[in-house]
């Protein structure tokens, strides 16, 4: 969570966003290496992640959830000279759109009725070379998202609305 001060002028612009969020797309990895599945609905376990997915396994860690910005899958496909790229590729949870992923580093926020805090950027591996071809992992950095906890758990479904909780 940021510490700045709430009275901040500076705490008050990072609060605040031009619109929320929309969550565009799920994907849970069951293991490793595996093919993600996509899924319109999961259910989310506080302190562990998504049902299904390898990651949820134990409890604790910062990267319980990884999640993407639609409009960056635009810019990755423009930098391989591709029409879309699929998310699965990707290898991230979720696929969000409308709200800067970035602004919500170290921040909570909610998708759907879903706690989440943002806690770090989710940066390319060399996989993204493997599934992308020749560039893929270039084309990735400064794209890859954000990764995140769960603070509170529910279930999240495609068309939920993503938005910054105010501390």
């Amino acid at each position: 969570m940021n510490k700045l001060n709430h009275d901040s002028p500076l705490r008050t612009l990072m609060e605040t966003f031009p619109m929320e969020g929309r969550l565009e797309w799920i994907g849970l990895r069951p293991g490793r290496r595996a093919p993600l599945l996509a899924m319109n609905h999961v259910e989310v376990l506080a302190d562990y992640g998504l049902v299904g997915d390898h990651k949820a396994q134990r409890a604790g860690g910062k990267r319980q959830v990884t999640l993407i910005q639609r409009e960056h899958l635009a810019t990755v496909a423009q930098l391989l000279r591709r029409e879309a790229i699929d998310p699965a590729l990707l290898r991230r949870n979720l696929v969000v759109s409308g709200l800067n992923l970035l602004a919500l580093r170290n921040e909570r926020f909610r998708i759907g009725d879903v706690l989440f805090e943002g806690t770090g950027p989710c940066e390319p591996c060399s996989r993204m070379e493997e599934v992308l071809g020749a560039g893929g992992y270039n084309a990735m950095r400064g794209h890859g998202g954000i990764t995140a906890r769960v603070l509170s758990g529910g279930v999240i479904a495609v068309g939920d609305t993503l938005r910054y909780e105010v501390a």
